[in-house]
């Protein structure tokens, strides 16, 4: 019988864990190391989705298992009002990495945390409460963050925040508006939703979040210029602009910020997943002047955790190993080198509907037809279970209206081998189940 099968260890789990989504993998994982987690059966499995999209310098690497194994043995945790060195030191190095004059930081436990402390500065600093995203979005599930999150959780836990308006994010594989070319049109698409929201809005509009590529979304890439547009829209409102860039960031997309191929710099920027390579570490970075205008008014976020040494130590161990290695570079090529493997499992098979995505985030979007693009959700549900069953971690988004959408987000520090595997494995699970 395999390890995996322990009837002990998936008793208590059915009887003590509150399921949170989804289902759970029939594994028990005991180690991991760099690209690949290893089951009960010490079998190796190809994470391409580095943990839950965020060790972007694969799991256990060693320069952050010494971080961890230092400040654990003499400064771990502190009460808020103190203040140590890791902490002063990665604000003053995400002063240092992040565009414009995006110079004062916070530092938090998880995307959700970093999303709230925004939008609530947001909200603060405008005097104004109406938050818009993106109807596709994920920002998180706590409070405003929940609010501003419409790709999923929002059926049976009551009313959102008030004021609380969505968007469609513009989707080029299936465009609804054209231009007289009849090319997608996501100008025009831009205009038209803000209309909408100016006929919504009670006159409060504070801030727009959005992704740059929005993930559990589906992948969906802002076209190059969306989000400058977008910029200007916020601007004539006299909204802030927030950049949730929990896995696009750190140089994933090939850029340090994915905000950076835009020449966009946001009014917010948020971190986290990626900042901590899968070590519970966020971040809200900000400009000068609108720290010291949420300040004056009475900014409030304690958090148990905030400014905590240990996570910040790891987050500054990050930024040095990215840059150093020049990671950033490296996801640019690794994933042009993926891309090619995917679009070459596209010619293959007729269920592949498209590629799409940047750097090392990608998506692979598996439909019934690629003619009619006809969603095919089952399948790709099936296509992960055979991955799985050959060695190969992926994440399937299932949303109403599209077909199952792989992301695919190995770590920076991939190799060209483990590229051409992780496409070899799943190109034998599409044809097992196609």
């Amino acid at each position: 019988m395999s390890r995996n099968e322990d009837p002990d260890f998936w008793r208590k789990a059915r009887q003590h864990l509150i399921r949170y989504g989804g289902t759970f993998a029939p594994l028990v994982i005991e180690r991991a190391q760099g690209s690949f987690v290893y089951d009960a059966d010490d079998r190796p499995i190809l994470d391409f989705t580095s943990g839950q999209m965020s060790a972007v310098l694969g799991h256990c690497h060693p320069e952050i298992s010494a971080v961890v194994a230092d400040y654990a043995h003499r400064l771990d945790h502190l009460f808020s009002g103190m203040l140590s060195r890791p902490v002063v030191d990665l604000a003053a190095r995400l002063a240092e990495v992040a565009p414009g004059a995006l110079t004062r930081s916070i530092l938090l436990t998880t995307g959700a945390e970093s999303n709230e402390a925004a939008i609530r500065m947001a909200k603060l600093v405008t005097g104004k409460y109406e938050v818009v995203g993106f109807a596709q979005s994920w920002h998180g599930m706590t409070g405003g963050a929940a609010a501003a999150t419409y790709s999923a959780g929002r059926r049976g836990v009551g009313p959102a925040a008030v004021g609380s308006l969505a968007i469609p994010a513009p989707f080029g594989y299936r465009p609804r508006f054209f231009d007289a070319s009849g090319a997608y049109d996501w100008q025009g698409e831009l205009d038209y939703a803000f209309d909408l929201v100016d006929r919504q809005s009670c006159g409060s509009l504070a801030a727009f979040i959005a992704e740059p590529i929005l993930s559990s979304g589906g992948i969906i890439d802002l076209p190059p210029g969306y989000m400058a547009a977008l910029q200007r829209k916020c601007a004539e409102r006299g909204m802030l602009l927030i950049l949730d860039e929990a896995q696009t960031g750190v140089g994933r997309t090939g850029t340090m910020f994915a905000c950076q191929r835009d020449g966009v710099v946001p009014d917010i920027l948020t971190l986290s997943k990626t900042l901590g390579a899968g070590l519970p570490l966020a971040a809200v970075v900000t400009t000068a002047e609108i720290e010291e205008r949420a300040h004056e008014r009475g900014y409030l976020f304690y958090t148990t955790h905030v400014s905590d040494p240990l996570p910040a130590a790891i987050g500054l161990k990050v930024l040095e190993v990215v840059e150093r290695d020049g990671l950033a570079q490296r996801a640019a090529v690794a994933g042009a080198r993926l891309e090619q493997g995917l679009r070459g499992l596209q010619e293959k098979h007729g269920c592949i509907g498209d590629v799409r995505g940047r750097g090392l985030l990608l998506g692979v979007e598996i439909v019934q037809d690629r003619r009619t693009k006809a969603p095919a959700p089952e399948l790709g549900a099936a296509i992960t279970q055979a991955c799985m069953g050959l060695g190969l971690s992926m994440n399937v988004v299932q949303l109403p209206g599209m077909g199952g959408v792989f992301r695919i987000a190995p770590p920076l520090t991939v190799s060209d081998a483990e590229i051409d595997l992780g496409v070899e494995l799943l190109g034998q699970a599409i044809a097992r189940c196609c």
